[in-house]
């Protein structure tokens, strides 16, 4: 088994929105058994609530199920459980790489050249389209790299 854990600051929008788009992707190409994905955030705030209705309602629109997510926070443990942990912005990998001391890669480093290297926090700006967008082209780079790292 992969296991594939996605990373932002209160696992509202950005990480369950890639935990749902790349699990969308897995089970596309039949590879749902292969892996284990799941999200968290660095923070406490959002501790047991569904994504933000932003997210919810993106993925909505593009056909794909959040299910019963629920915010959690990212422990010293998810770095013996996880392969992969995928930071969303650099300020969770500063912030990971403070408490946890782990190094981590964000998701947009598997992206085509000319994306960002962040994925912007929509929380206050409802960019949740355009955050889609880089979510949606950072998880199918990572899903490329995993296959042919992988051999899947």
């Amino acid at each position: 088994m992969i296991a594939v854990m996605f990373v932002c600051l209160g696992n509202i929008c950005r990480s369950p929105m890639a935990e749902a788009v790349f699990r969308k992707m897995v089970e596309d190409k039949g590879l749902s058994d292969e892996f284990i994905i799941a999200s968290s955030g660095t923070g406490r705030w959002h501790i047991g609530e569904p994504p933000h209705i932003g997210t919810r309602l993106i993925l909505s629109e593009n056909n794909i199920e959040v299910g019963n997510k629920r915010a959690a926070q990212l422990k010293s443990e998810d770095f013996q459980k996880y392969d992969f942990v995928i930071a969303m912005a650099q300020e969770n990998v500063v912030d990971i790489q403070y408490y946890f001391k782990k190094p981590v890669r964000r998701l947009l480093e598997f992206a085509p050249k000319g994306y960002p290297l962040d994925v912007p926090d929509p929380y206050y700006d409802n960019n949740f389209e355009e955050v889609y967008n880089l979510v949606k082209a950072g998880c199918q780079g990572l899903l490329e790299a995993i296959i042919k790292q992988e051999g899947l």
